[in-house]
């Protein structure tokens, strides 16, 4: 039996389904990871023989005492024992200011005079009372000698019998009056005397003086103002000037109540004046007031200058450290960096130290920080090469340009 003829459907060809596309977008990491590689290669290629150009400072070694070490650290004010406002004794209109801000001036030196119209003239009537009080006396006296005399030739006529007893009496009572009249007067004499006296002290209260030596700070009245001893409002002023005593100057300090423990009278101390921090004054404490003040929790504290100059003012910001009184004067050496040679890297205190023309990094040990100025306890050495404000990339065996400061 002959097999069937292929049919028209069967010569037909079947086309597969077309395949599908891979995702493609695990190909953008691998771009992304070769691009990177290559870009740190070029780089890498380019600057592997230029060094980073850096700033450097040598680092200097100080010396510090171990028995003279700080205990306390406190800020406060320069302050002076001795000023004073001056003002006047009465309230009277100022003529006449003798004195200027920056003056030096004498214990009694004439400052400034009010006006003395009015106390002249009260002045010179008691003047003339006493000189009235005292011709009246003399007036007196020369009547009471008279009298005297005329008792005593009464006295006479009476022994003889020649005056009667009423003519004795007549004069004794006389001399008696005289002798009454005349101490009156001297008592009045007396009074118009201090009466002088008390125009003349009214009359030395318009001349203000200085109560002590010193220097004048501020200026606080000017001619043609009314000064008063006491406030009365308005614009009455209370004071003339300002002085003080530049030999008075001490430090004023409130320590917490917590540490003053740790000092005591008598305690050297080191002060730095805020207008000169570079200047240390020696100092040491003088007096502990015996009182706290219970809404600062402080006690005060009073230090003197060894040597006062004239670069120190009143009112200076100051601060002062207060330094452990006896134990072994033990010396030890310190390594003193600028604060931005240190960085912290991993937890660590790091320096970059030059080495060989390349970038060391060192682990350091700070004992104390002031200013823009590090002490290293170790670490460094003295008179090496670190890096001051070293570049974020800098990294430990790179190659550097040195560019001293």
């Amino acid at each position: 039996m002959s097999s069937p003829k292929p049919t028209l459907d069967e010569l037909r060809i079947e086309r597969r389904a077309k395949p599908e596309r891979q995702p493609k977008g695990w190909t953008i990491p691998v771009f992304v990871v070769v691009g990177i590689v290559v870009v740190a290669a070029l780089v890498w290629w380019f600057t592997r023989g230029k060094a980073v150009e850096v700033r450097t400072l040598v680092a200097r070694e100080v010396t510090a005492s171990g028995g003279d070490r700080t205990v306390l650290n406190a800020s406060g004010y320069v302050t002076a024992r001795r000023a004073a406002t001056v003002s006047s004794k009465v309230t009277g209109k100022v003529v006449e200011v003798l004195v200027e801000e920056g003056v030096h001036v004498k214990e009694g030196q004439v400052l400034a005079r009010l006006d003395d119209t009015n106390i002249k003239t009260g002045l010179g009537v008691a003047e003339a009372q006493w000189e009235s009080a005292k011709t009246a006396l003399d007036e007196t006296r020369a009547q009471l000698k008279q009298a005297e005399l005329e008792f005593r030739r009464a006295t006479d006529l009476a022994k003889q019998k020649i005056a009667s007893q009423s003519d004795l009496d007549r004069a004794e009572s006389e001399a008696n009056t005289l002798k009454a009249r005349l101490a009156r007067l001297q008592r009045e004499v007396t009074v118009a005397e201090r009466n002088v006296a008390s125009w003349q002290q009214q009359l030395d209260d318009t001349i203000i003086r200085a109560p002590f030596a010193g220097i004048v700070t501020t200026k606080n009245a000017q001619p043609g103002e009314m000064i008063s001893p006491m406030s009365v409002g308005g614009f009455t002023r209370t004071g003339i000037c300002t002085i003080v005593d530049m030999d008075s100057l001490e430090i004023e300090i409130d320590v917490n109540e917590s540490y003053i423990n740790r000092v005591v009278t008598g305690q050297p101390v080191e002060a730095t004046l805020d207008a000169y921090p570079e200047w240390k004054i020696p100092c040491k404490v003088i007096a502990i007031i015996p009182t706290a003040d219970r809404q600062k929790s402080t006690v005060k504290v009073r230090v003197g200058f060894d040597k006062l100059e004239a670069r120190v003012l009143p009112e200076m910001g100051v601060k002062v450290a207060f330094r452990e009184i006896g134990g072994g004067a033990t010396t030890s050496r310190a390594v003193v960096v600028p604060k931005g040679a240190v960085r912290n890297q991993d937890g660590r205190d790091v320096v970059f130290v030059v080495q060989n023309g390349k970038a060391e990094r060192r682990a350091v040990s700070i004992s104390s920080t002031r200013d823009d100025d590090v002490t290293l306890s170790a670490g460094v050495s003295a008179g090496e090469q670190v890096i001051v404000d070293s570049p974020a990339g800098l990294a430990d065996g790179a190659a550097i340009k040195e560019k001293k400061l």
